[in-house]
Order: C-alpha cells, then structure tokens, then sequence
C-alpha cells in the first residue's frame, strides 16, 4: 500500500506520542523498517520532505554517486538515501539493482515511457 503525505505525517507523530512500531504497522499495513525510515527522514529533514511535490528527476551523476557511496566506498543504503533525503528507502536499491542489470550501465527512461 502506497501511503499517502498525510499518513506519513500521521505516522510520524503518532510515534512520538507512543505508538508501538508493530501497532503502527499493522495500522497503516507497511513494514516496521519502512516505518523507521520514514521517521528518520523527517527527523533528519523535516516533516516538508514528506510533503509530495511533482516526481522529482535525478542526474545520472547524482545516482552514479550514491551508487558509488554504496558500491565502492562501503557505506549503506539506508544511510546514503536518509542523507540525500531519497523518499522511501527502497528506491537506492532499485537504482542499484537495475544498474547491475545493465551491466554497470545508468540507463535513463525518458519521461512518460515505461
């Protein structure tokens, strides 16, 4: 289930008032680690970042360097998408995952074609 700006905000300040992780997850049908994510983006950020803007494009430099700081310089991929502000934890996965599957090659879909 895909959730929307105002669960996510929800979420997150239902947690500070003292929502069990597993009781919130059950409510809103998402993974407890997504569920932390979402927390610590807007801790880290603000809770803006949450707020849903059109869909944002990245630069093949961009998700080069994130790859990379995974890839090469070791670090995680929860760290790197929380630092970079990413929107939901998964999406450094799939940027890695697809890259792989091309052979180490970014391939770009343009705008509109699946």
């Amino acid at each position: 289930m895909k959730l929307t700006e105002e669960d996510k905000i929800n979420i997150y300040y239902e947690r500070k008032e003292g929502a069990s992780w597993a009781m919130l997850s059950q409510k809103y049908n998402v993974r407890v680690g997504n569920l932390h994510y979402y927390i610590d983006l807007i801790e880290r950020h603000g809770i803006n970042i949450v707020k849903k803007k059109r869909n944002k494009v990245y630069s093949k430099e961009f998700k080069l360097d994130c790859m990379n700081r995974v890839l090469i310089i070791g670090e995680s991929s929860y760290s790197v998408s929380l630092e970079v502000g990413l929107p939901n934890m998964g999406t450094l996965s799939n940027w890695i995952r697809s890259y792989k599957e091309n052979g180490y090659n970014i391939i770009e879909r343009k705008r509109g074609i699946q």
